[in-house]
């Protein structure tokens, strides 16, 4: 059983790296940047929806509230008129009013925790969208500039490890120098 888990390991190994040499980094770096670009778009719709549905549950708060004000007064003048029966019947209205309002806030705080999650996403889509656009523009430059198929990043590397002067050439020109030091 454990010859057969790690054959099945190795099988996959390879078949993930010859995947990775297929693939085309350019390429999906593309696709990742379009990916975000359509998450962002779509996460922004929701917040707009939310904003939508935040705006109208405010709304309907303040109405709310304005309703029980009435009710307030109207159960003042009830109870100096001593009407009773009627009196009760706007302790039920009003009740019914602070329930309906309670449910609101409580929508109303869970809409603002939903909007502030997706507001921290869309920050964090957007640096990651800005490094993926970053990573694409030295992708470009680092593509072939001439048809030979040398880029501008490996002439670089190649004049840096030109540039490298191991310690027996130091040694050689130390007596070259120490010499002609010497002779003069």
């Amino acid at each position: 059983m454990a010859l057969i888990n790690r054959i099945s390991r190795l099988i996959k190994a390879d078949f993930h790296a010859v995947l990775d040499q297929i693939e085309e980094p350019e390429q999906s770096l593309k696709q990742a940047i379009r990916d975000m670009e359509d998450n962002l778009a779509t996460t922004e719709q929701h917040i707009a929806l939310h904003l939508h549905d935040q705006a109208a549950l405010s709304v309907r708060k303040e109405e709310l509230e304005n309703s029980i004000s009435e009710i307030e007064n109207q159960l003042d003048l009830c109870f100096e008129s001593k009407k009773d029966g009627l009196a009760k019947g706007l302790i039920r209205k009003k009740l019914e009013a602070e329930r309906l309002l309670q449910r609101l806030n409580a929508r109303h705080l869970a809409n603002q925790k939903t909007l502030d999650e997706q507001q921290a996403m869309i920050d964090e889509n957007q640096a990651t969208l800005e490094s993926l656009r970053q990573k694409a523009e030295l992708f470009a430059q680092r593509t072939p500039s001439h048809g030979d198929g040398n880029s501008k990043f490996d002439d670089i590397a190649w004049m840096a490890r030109e540039m490298t002067v191991s310690d027996d050439e130091v040694e050689i020109a130390y007596l070259r120098e120490m010499n002609t030091r010497q002779a003069s």
